[in-house]
């Protein structure tokens, strides 16, 4: 059973990855447009926002994939002269700190995006889209982290062996 757990979370966590890249394509085709937009002489309301939007999309669905293929910074100085039941330890406890805030952090992007939803808040820019459309990849993003990290710390604590 922990298999196939194991397998559809770390699926999630490519899935993730993609939808990034997806997000990143956006930004430069905003970009694109908008620099076109200016050469032509016509202009598209909230080209800005959108990218800065994509942006911020596509930097909170990378953060689980980018974790699982080793790409944050990590502790690694303290971890190469650590050996053993030392290593072990820092390792955990770095794991468990991460999902503490990873977590926090999810649960308040969450809560941000229920009480924009309930006021139906709309942004400031030219396009004043409502907020919460954006602020939902945001969330998402975040609680897939929140979710890589849980898997990674349980995945640690069910290893026997000190690498």
């Amino acid at each position: 059973m922990f298999t196939k757990v194991n397998k559809f979370l770390n699926n999630l966590y490519s899935y993730s990855g993609y939808i990034a890249a997806f997000f990143l394509i956006l930004v430069a085709v905003f970009i694109l447009i908008g620099i076109s937009s200016r050469i032509f002489g016509f202009y598209i309301r909230g080209l800005a926002e959108y990218s800065g939007y994509c942006m911020a999309a596509s930097s909170f669905f990378a953060l689980s994939y980018t974790f699982v293929e080793g790409g944050h910074i990590r502790i690694t100085l303290f971890l190469e002269k650590a050996t053993g039941i030392k290593k072990r330890f820092l390792e955990l406890w770095s794991l468990i700190v991460a999902t503490i805030f990873s977590g926090y952090l999810a649960f308040y992007f969450l809560k941000m995006l229920k009480i924009s939803y309930e006021f139906q808040e709309r942004s400031e820019g030219a396009d004043e889209i409502l907020i919460w459309i954006p602020q939902t990849s945001v969330a998402l993003g975040s609680l897939i982290f929140f979710i890589c990290v849980s898997h990674q710390l349980v995945l640690k604590i069910q290893t026997k062996k000190n690498d």
